[in-house]
C-alpha cells in the first residue's frame, strides 16, 4: 500500500473474486492494491471507513440517450451526468441519435465532445451511429475513438436517422467487421411492426399489440445470421422479447460472437400494472407481461443476456401526452438504474456481485473499456458506495434528469446510494452532485 493517497475500507467489497472485507488502496487515480481489511495504512493516506455500507464497482451505462447538442431542451450532458453520479455510474456512454447533429461523421463526433467536454461529471464515451448513406465514415469514425456503431432495423422515430433494410445491414456489418469493430442493434422487424393493428389512444393494451414480440424474435434472429455470416461482432440492443432467447443461446453455444443487454424496465416493471394513459411507461421495444419478465432474469442468470443497462430515453413534459400512439417513446431512469435491479434482484436470490457483473463488468467489456467495471489492481478508482437495505421513494422532482418524468414514480426502493467515485475522487454524496465537473471522454481500451 506504499504511496496510496487513498484508501477505503468496508466489510462487503464486490471484487471479481466476490464479496470479502478489505481495504482498496487508491494512487493516482487507479486502484493500487486489494489488501486485507486490517491492512496497515501508510502514513499521509487519507481513509475511507464504509462501515457495512457495501463498495461496488462504478457502474458503466453503455445505453444513455444524453440529446445533447440540438434537442437539449430534453437532456443535456450537464443534467445527466449529475443524474449518474448521485445514481452511482461513473462512465456512461452517449447514443448517436436524437442530438442534432447525430454521431455518424467525424465532425459530428467533435461538435458532440466539445459539448460534453466542460459539463460532465462522469467519464463519458460516444457510439457512432450506421446509417444507409454513412458506410464510408464508418472507419473514420472507429479510428476517432467511437466505442462502436448503432443502427436500427425499424424506423428510429427522428427522421435524421434513418434504419437499415437487411442489404444495408449487410454492407454496414461487413465494413465494421474489416477493422474489428462492434455494431450494436435495436433489432424490431419493421414489417411486422407494419403489420400490427396501429396504436391509438391512452389503452396499454392497444400499443403492446402493436410492438408484437414477433418483431423482435425475426429482427434477433436476422442479426445472429449477420454476425454468424460475416463474423461481426454485433450486440442486441434492450431486449424485451424472451421468445428471442433460444435463438440467442443457440448462437452463443456455436461461437457467434453475439451479445445482448436488457433494461431495468424490463426486469422491474410489467404490462399488468400499467394504468391506461401513463406514457411514462411506454418504449420500444415494450415492456412485457410478467411471464416474459420471468424469463429474462433466467436468462440473465444463466449468462444468455449479458449486461443490464438503462436505455435512458428521456423527453419533455409536453411530449408524455397521455395517448400511447402520439407519446414519445421512452423511459427516463438514469439515477435509478441500480436501486430498481437490486430490488427485483434481492427479490428472486441474487447477490450484488451478480449486480455488478451485469451493470459494470458486463457493460465495460462491451465497449472496450478496460480499466472500468471491478475492483482490482490496475482499473480506475471508480466506486459506488451502497446502502442496501436502505429504502427510499421515488420522487421524480428529486432526480437529476433534467424533466422530472419517470415510470418509477412513488415506488419504493432497496439500495441508497451513499456516495460515488471517479478516479478516487468523491463526485457525489447522499444523491448530490458535489465538487466542479472533472469526468473525460473516453475512447476503446480507456
Amino acid at each position: 500500500m506504499a504511496g496510496a493517497e487513498l484508501v477505503l475500507r468496508s466489510t462487503r467489497v464486490v471484487t471479481p473474486g466476490g464479496t470479502r472485507p478489505a481495504a482498496v488502496a487508491v494512487s493516482d487515480g487507479r486502484i493500487a492494491a486489494v489488501l486485507p481489511y486490517d491492512a496497515r495504512v501508510p502514513s499521509g493516506a487519507v481513509v475511507e471507513d464504509l462501515g457495512e455500507d457495501v463498495l461496488l464497482p462504478g457502474l458503466v451505462d453503455t445505453h444513455v440517450h444524453v440529446n445533447d447538442p440540438g434537442r437539449s431542451e430534453w437532456e443535456g450532458f450537464g443534467t445527466a451526468t449529475r443524474a449518474a453520479a448521485a445514481g452511482g455510474i461513473t462512465t456512461l456512454v452517449d447514443m448517436p441519435l436524437n442530438s442534432l447533429p447525430p454521431t455518424t461523421t467525424v465532425p459530428h463526433l467533435r461538435a458532440k465532445q466539445e459539448v460534453a467536454r466542460p459539463a460532465a461529471r462522469v467519464d463519458v464515451g460516444f457510439w457512432g451511429g450506421a446509417l444507409p448513406t454513412n458506410v464510408a465514415d464508418l472507419r473514420p469514425l472507429h479510428e476517432a475513438g467511437v466505442l462502436g456503431f448503432k443502427c436500427f432495423l425499424s424506423p428510429s422515430g427522428v427522421e435524421e436517422f434513418p434504419p437499415l433494410d437487411r442489404g444495408e445491414l449487410g454492407a454496414a456489418a461487413a465494413e465494421i467487421a474489416a477493422f474489428g469493430g462492434l455494431l450494436i442493434v435495436h433489432a424490431e422487424d419493421p414489417g411486422h411492426l407494419a403489420a400490427a393493428p396501429p396504436c391509438d389512444g391512452p389503452a396499454y393494451a392497444g400499443f403492446l399489440a402493436s410492438r408484437p414480440p414477433a418483431a423482435e424474435n425475426d429482427a434477433v434472429a436476422a442479426v445472429v445470421e449477420t454476425a454468424a455470416r460475416l463474423g461481426t461482432r454485433m450486440h442486441i440492443l434492450h431486449l424485451s422479447s424472451a421468445g428471442a432467447l433460444p435463438v440467442i443461446a443457440a448462437a452463443k453455444a456455436r461461437g457467434v460472437p453475439v451479445t445482448v443487454e436488457t433494461c431495468p424496465h424490463f426486469l422491474t416493471l410489467t404490462a399488468e400494472e400499467v394504468p391506461d394513459g401513463a406514457t411514462e411507461f411506454k418504449c420500444c421495444p415494450p415492456i412485457r407481461e410478467a411471464a416474459n419478465q420471468d424469463a429474462l432474469w433466467a436468462a440473465l442468470a444463466e449468462g444468455t443476456i449479458d449486461c443490464v443497462v438503462s436505455d435512458h430515453s428521456p423527453c419533455t413534459t409536453d411530449l408524455k401526452v397521455p395517448d400511447f400512439g402520439r407519446a414519445w417513446g421512452g423511459i427516463a431512469s438514469l439515477q435509478l438504474g441500480l436501486p430498481a435491479v437490486w430490488t427485483e434482484a434481492r427479490c428472486r436470490g441474487h447477490t450484488l456481485d451478480d449486480v455488478a457483473r451485469w451493470m459494470a463488468t458486463a457493460p465495460a467489456a462491451l465497449a472496450g473499456l478496460r480499466h472500468k467495471g471491478a475492483i482490482e489492481a490496475g482499473r480506475d478508482a471508480d466506486f459506488a458506495v451502497l446502502a442496501p437495505d436502505e429504502t427510499f421513494t421515488v420522487d421524480p422532482a428529486a432526480l437529476h434528469h433534467r424533466n422530472p418524468v419517470t415510470a418509477y414514480a412513488g415506488r419504493t426502493l432497496h439500495g441508497v446510494v451513499r456516495s460515488t467515485w471517479l478516479r478516487g475522487r468523491r463526485i457525489a454524496t447522499h444523491g448530490e452532485p458535489v465538487g466542479t465537473p472533472s469526468g473525460r471522454l473516453v475512447e476503446r481500451g480507456a
